[in-house]
């Protein structure tokens, strides 16, 4: 018997539902929260969130990925660049971006398997960040497919947890993000 629960991986969304919105915004209180109202409105399920300070701390980027029709996108982009926080808000879904996450996988796996489990992570150029007696837990840094790819390889062990950062996105070249 396992000394851990069952880690059920829930049904995915398709990929080319999820859009990559990236939002520039004063860092004032209640800007998030009017900014996913608009995407709730449209009928937009916002899948990940990362907000983090821009570089002189005023303003803030969001990189919101959302699953939702295409054609909903552009009225939300429209209605979000009208708020009075936000600077501009661009979608990157099919811009040629870079777009990168991090993951944590922490597997069960026995000292007769964790050979195997080590050469998989090595293969996605992932760090082992914990090792037990049961259990790793393995680092991924990458596009959002090659995470994926990495998740589908390493389920053949015991998923425990898993946990990933959601994207963050920045403009190729001299154009703004």
């Amino acid at each position: 018997a396992s000394d851990f629960p069952e880690y059920n991986m829930s049904e995915t969304i398709k990929k080319e539902d999820i859009h990559t919105v990236s939002v520039y915004v004063s860092n004032k209180p209640g800007a998030l929260a009017r900014i996913a109202q608009v995407f709730s409105r449209r009928g937009y399920n916002i899948e990940s969130l990362v907000v983090s300070p821009a570089f002189d701390g005023n303003f803030s980027r969001m990189t919101v990925s959302c699953s939702g029709e295409l054609d909903g996108l552009d009225q939300i982009i429209k209605q979000v660049d009208k708020l009075v926080d936000v600077l501009r808000c661009i979608d990157h879904t099919y811009d040629g971006s870079v777009v990168k996450e991090m993951g944590l996988i922490k597997i069960e796996v026995s000292s007769d398997d964790r050979s195997e489990a080590l050469q998989i992570a090595e293969h996605y150029g992932c760090k082992t960040i914990d090792l037990s007696d049961n259990s790793m837990i393995i680092q991924v840094v990458g596009n959002p497919d090659k995470i994926d790819a990495l998740e589908n390889m390493i389920g053949k062990f015991k998923i425990i947890e898993l946990v990933r950062t959601g994207k963050v996105v920045m403009s190729r070249g001299e154009k703004r993000t």
